[in-house]
């Protein structure tokens, strides 16, 4: 019989926005720019492929008021609204280039003032995307970066205020979080987090999620988000009251609609599969199933690429 796809395709209303549909796309370092032709080619497209938020890659706070302003992004958020997708942008605390030359800073390295200065640059980059039309902006808090790193027990050695007890190596990212909140306007704030790392669990990541949405976060973006069964690791944070997000492997059809049947998250994001099919939630909603090209995980096109500092595609399909 037939798969009933009906459910990735019902529309979500989150404060003033609405998503056409359960389908993301997170964000993914593509190197190509978002602000050329080429970024927003890319990402012009993958909105134009049926998804119902794109989530532009991890930026640098520290570029926008130079590099990043509102003239330069406002095309990239027209491609994406032409598309018909909503538009937001992951915000990276610091400075950081494919492949890595220079270690990241850590939080045993940064001062007081770094943190400020941290902070100050999220207000400025906040300010910037609400002017140029972004549905959204994402604090990075995932993947044992920066933000996750003052989390971790075991890589915060901090003895001030942002390091020993959780609340302490919470502060730092809610400090973010409270900082842009007043200035997201109508958009929606996201925060990505990774649910078990080094030295805490989920049990630990639900105190940090509790405080972020009192705090004012509208989406509870959880990567990566399944072990055992597809979403079981971000199941635990719908209780927190507001939608959550899943990835991992769901460009397999019957995991994603595995995690909406058992509610285990509002939305499904699809990293590779869009890399590999830009026209992925079209290509569904159609039941063209059999055209869809298929990530086959090989990593060979998209980190195999980013680890040496040239623009991703699928080997499946070639350039894109």
């Amino acid at each position: 019989m037939p798969v009933d796809v009906s459910p990735l395709f019902a529309p979500l209303t989150i404060k003033t926005r609405t998503l056409r549909n359960r389908i993301v796309m997170p964000p993914m370092v593509v190197l190509r720019g978002i602000t050329t032709p080429e970024g927003i080619q890319w990402y012009g497209e993958h909105a134009a492929g049926g998804v119902s938020l794109v989530i532009v890659e991890a930026t640098a706070v520290n570029r926008f008021g130079a590099d990043l302003t509102v003239q330069t992004l406002k095309p990239l958020v027209d491609a994406i609204h032409d598309g018909g997708a909503l538009a937001a942008i992951q915000l990276f605390p610091v400075t950081f280039d494919f492949p890595r030359v220079d270690p990241l800073p850590t939080p045993n390295d940064l001062s007081l003032e770094d943190i400020d200065e941290i902070a100050a640059n999220y207000a400025t980059a906040t300010e910037i995307c609400a002017q140029a039309g972004f549905d959204g902006v994402e604090p990075h808090g995932a993947h044992n970066y920066l933000i996750n790193q003052f989390f971790s027990p075991e890589q915060n050695e901090r003895t001030d205020a942002y390091g020993g007890t959780i609340r302490n190596r919470m502060r730092f990212g809610l400090r973010i979080v409270n900082t842009i909140k007043p200035l997201c306007s109508d958009m929606l704030l996201l925060y990505r987090h990774t649910p078990a790392g080094k030295g805490y669990g989920i049990a630990e990541s639900l105190i940090l999620a509790d405080e972020l949405v009192e705090a004012g976060v509208d989406i509870l973006d959880i990567s990566p988000a399944s072990v055992d069964a597809p979403g079981d690791h971000a199941a635990p944070f719908k209780k927190c009251g507001v939608p959550v997000i899943a990835v991992n492997a769901l460009d397999d059809i019957d995991r994603a609609l595995e995690v909406l049947a058992e509610d285990r998250a509002d939305l499904i994001a699809v990293g590779r599969g869009l890399i590999a099919e830009p026209d992925w939630a079209n290509k569904i909603q159609k039941g063209r199933f059999d055209d869809i090209v298929t990530c086959q995980r090989c990593d060979e096109g998209c980190f195999g690429n980013l680890k040496t500092g040239i623009p991703v595609q699928c080997v499946e399909r070639g350039t894109i």
